[in-house]
């Protein structure tokens, strides 16, 4: 279909979910069942979800902030197609947050009318990249974590979360790739670009032990959840492998922060996103955009 402009081609659509998604794609949890399984606490599935959706939503803020300030503008689009991927992912699992909860709060609710200590993100999400080389360091470390867990969690008892994961797991293959692509480019490159990749590294370790702390959460839920304690060797040979590449080594973890971004400790970083990602919903309650 022509259009005369290409505000009429991005509106001129029915399906309101099309923006997570990319334009013409079916709800990807149609027809999936929605029952919780058998002998779930409620409360213990919503507060799952929101971890991991925390997770995806906080990140992905983090990502479209680095739109118009990557080294190219392939690099720019590939940062946003990251970020909408894990904006989608987000819109799902908080989507099953409030189905598990009950209440009639949907995800919007979850996104923009929580407070920074209701978010369940672990830190490493909310920390924000001082330079290109960080970003990268902090998105392989991401994306390679979360990978191995969702990896595990499309064998889920709950079919949601299983479909979510099965779906994820292509994405963040291709989001792992394109991080370790960088580092390795950064890493071996020139003197500079290695030293930058090299601090990178060492800056991101602070925040890597708080990915493999079980929460008491994810062990209620055998079965449903993954202990992510259980992906940290699949974790350390894959960065190994990239770290290798990259003529770059790991970097022990030094003064390792204090505090779990699941029990709601967060950095003041996790407020300033907040305030930004929520100050048009918080403004006008109920309004529609």
């Amino acid at each position: 279909m022509a259009f005369d402009d290409a505000y009429g081609a991005l509106t001129d659509h029915d399906d309101d979910a099309r923006w997570a998604y990319g334009t013409g794609f079916t709800d990807p949890l149609q027809g999936v069942p929605a029952e919780l399984p058998e002998g779930v606490d409620r409360a213990d599935l919503m507060a799952y979800c929101l971890m991991l959706g925390d997770d995806a939503l906080i990140l992905s803020h983090r990502l479209q902030q680095w739109v118009t300030r990557a080294p190219e503008l392939e690099d720019e689009l590939a940062l946003a197609n990251i970020g909408l991927d894990l904006l989608g992912q987000a819109r799902l699992l908080l989507t099953r947050a409030a189905m598990a909860e009950g209440a009639g709060r949907d995800e919007d609710d979850l996104a923009y009318r929580r407070d920074p200590g209701e978010f369940r993100n672990v830190r490493l999400a909310e920390w924000e990249a001082g330079d290109f080389a960080q970003l990268m360091a902090q998105l392989l470390v991401f994306t390679t974590w979360r990978l191995a867990i969702f990896d595990r969690l499309s064998g889920s008892r709950d079919l949601m979360l299983a479909a979510i994961a099965a779906k994820g797991v292509k994405e963040l293959t291709y989001h792992r790739d394109y991080a370790a692509r960088w580092v390795v480019r950064l890493g071996d490159g020139t003197p500079l670009s290695h030293s930058r990749m090299a601090a990178a590294i060492s800056d991101i370790s602070a925040f890597v032990g708080e990915l493999f702390r079980a929460h008491d959460i994810e062990l209620r839920l055998a079965g449903v959840a993954v202990d992510p304690s259980g992906v940290r060797g699949e974790f350390d040979a894959v960065l190994a492998e990239v770290l290798t590449a990259a003529t770059l080594e790991a970097s022990g973890e030094i003064s390792e922060i204090s505090g779990l971004g699941r029990d709601g400790d967060h950095t003041e970083a996790l407020t300033e996103i907040l305030a930004e990602m929520q100050e048009l919903a918080r403004a006008v309650p109920g309004g529609s955009w």
